[in-house]
């Protein structure tokens, strides 16, 4: 089946919302980023505007209710890939064996997949990770085309009521590059859906790619599904269900499926007999749900033997440990045209104009965004998880803003989060640092102390904390992603001669970076620019401006080490005639 591709919602231009003064800096007059309700609310001296271009429509919520119910009367085709009869089709579609039925409310997080193209349906299950993401399976992603015929439902613990729950559009998909179906025993099992407004649903957390005591054998995990309850019976629950099972170790999973298995790749868990009374684990229709181990998420329901029952048929789950870097990279990959590439926005001196440098993967692309006069500091960030693209600006009399796309007014907002950053020697926006999911800000004041702005996922930040001094000594740092391929935010800040140093994040609140490691040595370079996965492979990029004027992009390579950036590849010269990037 074709899989259309749609483009990036909106072509946006806009004017900052900042006072047209010149750039200068101010004495701090201000430490905190939390203000009172009156001067967060005040208004900034001009709202941006923006223009809608290209913006595919979403369908409305009657036509995806419509998809779910054609999904729900349809043969639903099998998708749970099968290591036993592989090449026949092992009957119905992904039930929990072994469980009992629990309310939505105790996995608030699980959600429905339906889909119909007119001919065949399915259903599988899924798991929110953000406010706008979903993690299931490949084999429930790959091959179909979810924004024209699939429906993501949020809320709703029966599938029987096709008015129940909040239709949800997927106009994204992503499946890992490299998904293979092996012949019914589906490796690197991974997909996430994007929707087009963000869901009210808390998100499951996902693991830390550290987390691998969660694995041990004889871990009590949870999976939840309303797949199939009985291995005699084809029909799928109408309520969810969920059931404890314990994590089988790596060795007595391959006993049981040989080369089936792949360690690292996949997990199994369950309990096993001939009968239906001795078993507990996944079966069909439960593809695509999550395995829960301490709150977090551990495995995505992968396959099984046909029917789920047999002795040593444990249930196979896509290990999350080891595609943690790729899922985050997934829930944290807003960009300026929605295509898994971080842009480039850069400032002409000469005239003020902001230019919109749009990724190609390997290179870029040129057009206007707006008037950049005023500002100093101009960040690319997501502050409120919507999926649109934010920025975080500071103004030449100090003041920090956050502007941000409303899509329902068609129109950039604006709000003064914070007075007295003239003096802020840096200002940055790197991703989560804390490990709750909410990207956080981190500056460094006139002394040099570096404060950490914990996010709240709203635009608003709880109370800061000082995490560190030095920062005097670095003549820029900087920050936008995961550089290390581990699934955590890191900074990389420049010294004396040219010295970069990679500051690996932790994902704690409380020491969120490790100690500085020396991977490079630019003394060249007058300008680093850090706005996220350029290239689109997962992986925070840089993007460096040599002395001469020449911009080169540097991959990243998911290293911690002198080889944590590939072969430099040039992208323009003449950019010493911008002023400002972000």
């Amino acid at each position: 089946m074709h899989i259309r591709t749609r483009g990036g919602r909106h072509s946006r231009r806009f004017k900052l919302a900042v006072p047209a003064v010149a750039v200068t800096v101010l004495a701090l007059v201000g430490t905190g980023l939390t203000m009172s309700s009156s001067q967060a609310e005040e208004p900034a001296p001009a709202l941006p505007t923006a223009t809608a271009a290209e913006r595919p429509t979403a369908p409305a919520d009657a036509e995806l209710r419509e998809r779910v119910a054609a999904a729900a009367q349809a043969d639903r085709k099998t998708l749970a890939p099968s290591k036993l009869n592989a090449t026949d089709d092992p009957g119905p579609a992904p039930m929990v064996i072994g469980g009992t039925e629990t309310s939505i409310s105790n996995a608030p997080w699980m959600t429905q997949l339906w889909y119909h193209d007119g001919n065949e349906g399915f259903f599988c299950g899924g798991v929110v990770i953000a406010p706008t993401k979903i993690a299931t399976a490949a084999h429930c992603v790959k091959g179909f085309d979810w924004a024209a015929y699939g429906t993501v439902v949020t809320g709703a613990g029966s599938t029987e009521t096709t008015g129940s729950g909040d239709v949800n559009w997927a106009y994204r998909q992503w499946t890992h590059p490299l998904y293979k179906d092996n012949d019914g025993a589906a490796d690197n099992d991974i997909a996430v859906l994007t929707l087009d407004r963000p869901t009210a649903v808390k998100p499951l957390p996902v693991m830390s790619k550290t987390d691998t005591a969660l694995y041990a054998a004889g871990t009590q995990a949870r999976v939840y599904g309303w797949g199939r309850t009985s291995s005699t019976e084809s029909g799928i629950s109408t309520t969810l269900r969920s059931a404890t099972l314990p994590i089988v170790s790596d060795a007595a999973c391959a006993d049981s499926y040989d080369s089936w298995f792949k360690a690292g790749h996949m997990v199994c868990a369950g309990k096993t007999g001939a009968t239906d009374a001795e078993t507990t684990g996944a079966c069909n229709g439960d593809s695509g749900g999550p395995l829960v181990v301490g709150g977090k998420l551990v495995g995505i329901v992968s396959w099984g033997i046909t029917d789920c029952v047999g002795e040593g048929a444990y249930s196979v789950f896509a290990k999350v440990s080891t595609y943690v870097p790729a899922i985050n990279a997934r829930a944290y990959d807003t960009n300026l045209n929605w295509d898994h590439r971080a842009d480039l926005l850069a400032r002409k001196a000469s005239t003020n104009t902001l230019y919109r440098f749009t990724s190609t993967g390997s290179g870029m692309t040129k057009g206007d965004f707006g008037n950049g006069s005023g500002i100093n500091v101009l960040l690319q960030t997501d502050l409120n998880r919507d999926d649109y693209q934010d920025l975080l600006i500071r103004a030449g009399d100090g003041s920090l803003y956050w502007d941000w796309f409303d899509p329902t007014a068609q129109e950039w907002q604006s709000k003064r989060i914070a007075t007295g950053w003239g003096s802020r020697k840096q200002i940055l926006a790197p991703g989560d640092l804390t490990g709750d999911g909410h990207p956080d800000v981190l500056s460094t004041d006139s002394a040099g102390s570096f404060w950490l702005y914990p996010g709240k996922g709203n635009g608003s930040f709880a109370t800061r904390s000082k995490i560190g001094g030095g920062g005097l000594s670095y003549s820029m740092v900087r920050g936008s992603g995961d550089f290390t391929n581990d699934g955590k935010a890191d900074i990389l800040a420049l010294g004396s001669g040219g010295k970069l140093y990679l500051f690996k994040g932790t994902g704690k609140a409380s020491a969120p970076f490790a100690a500085k490691v020396l991977v490079r040595t630019w003394d060249v370079a007058n300008a680093l620019v850090t706005t996220g996965d350029f290239s689109g492979d997962g992986i925070a990029d840089i993007i460096v401006r040599v002395k001469s004027g020449e911009l080169y992009l540097y991959p990243g390579t998911g290293r911690a080490d002198s080889g944590i950036f590939g072969a430099r590849k040039l992208l323009g010269s003449g950019a010493s005639s911008y002023n400002l990037f972000g």
